[in-house]
């Protein structure tokens, strides 16, 4: 007998449980054994960044059924599900859509064997390794679950699903395609990311800043190849490259403030084709991650400043100089408008239970869902959510020393899916019904 989730968080630390979220508990476990075969396909059928045609068609169905107005093809390959209900506040609920460009690895009996061409021309794998799987499942629950209790709100839900949020231009995609002036502009949005390093089940959120501004920047270092035997003829870029790797951590560990977290970190370094022979390029591929737009400028010069800097020093022509580039569009940070977050928490802890809602610390991942509050910042509220994914004797191990958790993006990382689900879907309902109270 599956016992619904509320039921046991109110067993354990004897909170009471309102009718209403009872209610929607009783529904999810309901749902479920539909919902994991929902999930189920989802994860066996992942499609890449901008290639989503038959999970958005899945999910355009599942909210046409429930009552919504459904556009399609917006940003390319997202959707949008609009249902009106009254007078009040328009809240948007987002779930991503796209899988990533990995061999799957989980031994699950529904595992992946689809192979695509990513945005980067390269024919891999494909695999939901990053849980979006989940967070589509629990956008079609939650759509359900929202249309069923429409005598229970008041106002309008916008409901998306965006696509290539692995790539970081999904949302702004959807936005330059007229999300917020062909369909209703949102007061609140929200969202939610499953992840390993809950227990499964347990939501957790991040005051202020959730997750950051995410740059990749390239490095072409310039020198004059020559002989290895001969190395004073030449100007090696292998050894002004790693002396630019090196310079490079202390815009970290000497140029910010030990309160404004930042990372810079070289991820490529290549040059040369063997073993004596000085190369006459280098290049370097780095990640750079901030919060602040401020921070993120500074280390953005900061980098072009220590490049030119080592270049003079190693003697390096004017016209020979080292060539910073930027890619843009880049993720920007998000950012959870902090009342707005602590109300929710409090909310949930109150109706979830208090052992199954806590606030967590920012994390330097990233994810465009903040594009969609920076669209309007002065008029919209914002909240993403995480829930936990991780095997709790698994995940206590791991915090004891023993086999780590995989990461998201990994080929080995399987959500407890259902706990994932029901866990999201009941956030993501009670959150909405609480934002747009029955007038």
């Amino acid at each position: 007998m599956r016992v619904p989730l509320l039921i046991l968080a109110s067993a354990v630390i004897g909170l009471p449980v309102s009718a209403q979220a009872q209610s929607v508990a009783d529904s999810v476990s309901r749902d479920m054994p539909g919902l994991m075969e929902i999930y189920r396909d989802f994860h066996a059928n992942p499609e890449l960044s901008f290639q989503e045609v038959r999970s958005p068609r899945i999910m355009a169905d599942a909210a046409r059924k429930a009552g919504f107005t459904v556009t399609e093809k917006v940003g390319k390959t997202g959707i949008v599900a609009v249902l009106k209900n009254g007078a009040g506040p328009t809240v948007l609920i987002r779930a991503d859509m796209d899988g990533l460009p990995v061999t799957e690895q989980t031994g699950l009996p529904f595992a992946s064997t689809k192979r695509g061409i990513s945005l980067a021309g390269v024919e891999s794998g494909i695999m939901h390794a990053c849980g979006h799987d989940t967070h589509m499942t629990s956008w079609i629950e939650t759509a359900r679950l929202l249309a069923a209790r429409k005598s229970e709100w008041s106002g309008t839900l916008v409901m998306i699903g965006q696509p290539a949020e692995e790539a970081g231009s999904g949302a702004l995609a959807m936005l330059e395609d007229g999300l917020y002036t062909r369909f209703p502009k949102p007061d609140y949005t929200v969202a939610f990311h499953d992840t390993p390093e809950l227990p499964a089940g347990v939501v957790g959120a991040a005051k202020g800043w959730a997750l950051a501004n995410v740059d990749s920047v390239d490095i072409v270092v310039k020198g004059v190849g020559g002989h290895g035997a001969y190395p004073h003829t030449t100007r090696d870029p292998i050894v002004l490259g790693s002396a630019i790797v090196m310079k490079l951590q202390t815009l970290v560990s000497r140029e910010t403030n030990p309160v404004d977290p930042v990372v810079v970190t070289v991820g490529s370094f290549h040059s040369g084709t063997r073993h004596n022979i000085i190369s006459d390029e280098a290049r370097l591929q780095l990640t750079v991650r901030s919060y602040s737009d401020e921070t993120r400028e500074r280390l953005l010069d900061g980098i072009r400043r220590i490049a030119r800097g080592e270049a003079i020093a190693s003697g390096i022509a004017e016209d020979q100089m080292p060539v910073v580039t930027v890619k843009e569009p880049h993720t920007r940070a998000t950012w959870n408008t902090p009342e707005f977050t602590e109300q929710a928490v409090a909310d949930l802890k109150a109706r979830l239970g208090d052992d199954m809602v806590v606030f967590t610390p920012s994390v330097m991942g990233g994810e465009d869902f903040g594009e969609l509050r920076r669209a309007d910042e002065a008029h919209i509220k914002s909240l993403i959510l995480w829930v936990g994914g991780a095997d709790p004797a698994k995940l206590a191990a791991a915090k004891a020393g023993g086999a780590p958790m995989p990461s998201l993006h990994s080929p080995v990382w399987a959500p407890v899916a259902d706990k994932v689900i029901g866990s999201a879907s009941q956030a993501l309902t009670l959150t909405a019904l609480r934002l747009m109270p029955k007038r």
